[in-house]
């Protein structure tokens, strides 16, 4: 995080309250927070992010982003500067492996460590004008009718009082702003736990989703000779702890699992994480969203998680900012909350019916064959692959049906001119997209400019566009109108979309 204090400066004595303006305050700078905050910021929306760290977390949780979210990315720019993440083309649905490749750019799971995923989404956020203000302690969210209220303490014991627009709550499955509303929060408790470590100086074998008479181990060592162990055991309930367990009760179970002895190694983190999964009633109270591990609780099997929440932001980022810049038509907010709940309740399910494979004991063994065996077939492993990397994320847009209708805009290289880009890069603005294909598109979503890019291209023959003359994508990729030459239906989808003139 930037401006982060020296960690032992003395703490200044507290001053007396300042109140300040912005237009939007999000709560929590991890990766959906800052993503959100960029998206925000993109589109010249005056943005606060309240973090409670004092500096950049050295915990890299999750580390895994999947197809879907690769794209969205890339429609930022912001892939070059990840560097050149390792690809595993095979992931796994509850430890039964799986292949994820499917029709795409980013086909397969990206290790890219959270560390890294948050520094360049800062830096992005950062540069397009964003304020960030580590240290700070939120301790009241008051939504005013007309506005929302935050009052934080600084780490200089300053007390601060935020007003704003909105405000979004991206702080995590223990959600501040979720305990302070008291937001219902339904769903089921923990019945397993899994104990996780990333470990030094320790040697012993790789264990992909290892199934022992005792329980579940998972162990892989990283290329600077961390070894990031994981265990479960059949039958053990679970904890109640104060904070994340102890490296010795995490070797214990180790050694009572796989027989291996890991007490020497050095602990550079552990933590804990169980198969509670809930998700909020609803996403949007008032001027106060939730995005990200704050509206759902989950077991972060595969990287879903924290996938789920960046593309809860990508969602919310460009409907948020034309709520606060006064052109989003009536009931766009509200489609934010439509839209990600039904995309959360389906990560939900099928990541509950993963803990229940992964960490249940011999009694699951025969559904896991007999799941092992559809696997085989490729439609099972499309459909499986798909709902993992997020590539199958159709919103209900309204209009005739069409196949590109409500999904995101396929991944493709386009002809424009003399020059040839993606898909992608067309979306690059952060504005809604008006693709004419073979012929300039019709004249009836081309009066907002402000909004929307207007755009003449040739797909290649055979490709997933080369039937269509004319689409209308909103800024998160996502197509809402498909169409002949006379515009039929389009200045409708452009009202509901992006609001009148």
């Amino acid at each position: 995080m930037a401006g982060a204090p020296h960690p032992h400066a003395p703490t200044p004595r507290t001053s007396p309250a300042k109140t300040a303006d912005t237009q939007v305050i999000v709560v929590g700078a991890g990766p959906a927070g800052l993503l959100l905050a960029g998206e925000l910021a993109l589109r010249g929306i005056q943005v606060t992010l309240l973090e409670r760290r004092h500096g950049p977390t050295t915990e890299s949780r999750a580390s895994t982003l999947h197809a879907r979210t690769m794209e969205l990315l890339d429609s930022r720019g912001l892939l070059a500067d990840l560097g050149s993440p390792p690809c595993e083309p095979r992931g796994h649905f509850g430890g039964i492996p799986l292949d994820l490749t499917l029709p795409g750019p980013y086909p397969g799971q990206w290790k890219v460590p959270q560390t890294r995923t948050e520094s360049v989404l800062e830096e992005w956020a950062l540069g397009l004008g964003a304020d960030l203000r580590c240290g700070h302690t939120l301790h009241a969210v008051a939504d005013r009718g007309t506005h929302v209220e935050a009052a934080a303490t600084s780490r200089h014991g300053q007390h601060v009082t935020l007003r704003a627009a909105h405000l979004v709550a991206c702080d995590g499955q223990d959600s501040t702003v979720r305990r302070l509303l008291g937001a219902d929060f339904p769903g089921t408790p923990a019945t397993r736990e899994l104990l996780r470590a990333d470990v030094e100086g320790i040697d012993i074998p790789d264990r992909r989703f290892e199934r022992l008479p005792g329980g579940l181990a998972v162990a892989a060592r990283n290329p600077a000779g961390v070894t990031r162990v994981m265990v479960h055991e059949f039958g053990a309930a679970v904890r109640e702890r104060a904070g994340d367990p102890h490296f010795d009760e995490i070797a214990a179970a180790w050694k009572r699992v796989t027989g291996e002895d890991i007490t020497g190694g050095t602990p550079l983190w552990v933590n804990h994480f169980d198969d509670e999964n809930r998700r909020l009633a609803r996403y949007r109270h008032g001027r106060v969203l939730f995005a990200g591990d704050a509206a759902h609780r989950q077991m972060p099997i595969g990287g879903q998680a924290l996938n789920l929440g960046l593309q809860d932001a990508y969602n919310l980022g460009w409907k948020l900012a034309a709520a606060v810049d006064g052109t989003a038509p009536a009931g766009l907010l509200d489609t934010y909350g439509t839209e990600r709940a039904a995309v959360g309740a389906a990560v939900l399910g099928n990541i509950r019916a993963q803990a229940l494979l992964l960490l249940g004991g011999p009694e699951t063994e025969p559904l896991r064959t007999v799941l092992a065996e559809l696997v085989a077939h490729d439609d099972v492993r499309r459909h499986l692959a798909a709902m993992i990397s997020g590539l199958d994320v159709r919103y209900d847009v309204g209009g005739p049906e069409h196949p590109l209708r409500g999904a995101r805009l396929p991944h493709l290289r386009l002809r424009t001119g003399a020059s040839v880009c993606s898909t992608a890069e067309l979306l690059r603005s952060g504005r809604g997209l008006l693709l004419g294909l073979g012929a300039p598109p019709p004249p009836a979503g081309t009066a907002l400019a402000d909004r929307i890019d207007t755009v003449t291209a040739r797909p290649a023959p055979g490709s997933p566009l080369a039937d269509t003359p004319a689409v209308l994508v909103r800024p998160d990729g996502h197509v809402v109108w498909t169409g002949g030459r006379d515009g039929d239906g389009l200045a409708q989808a452009v009202a509901r979309w992006f609001g009148p003139p």
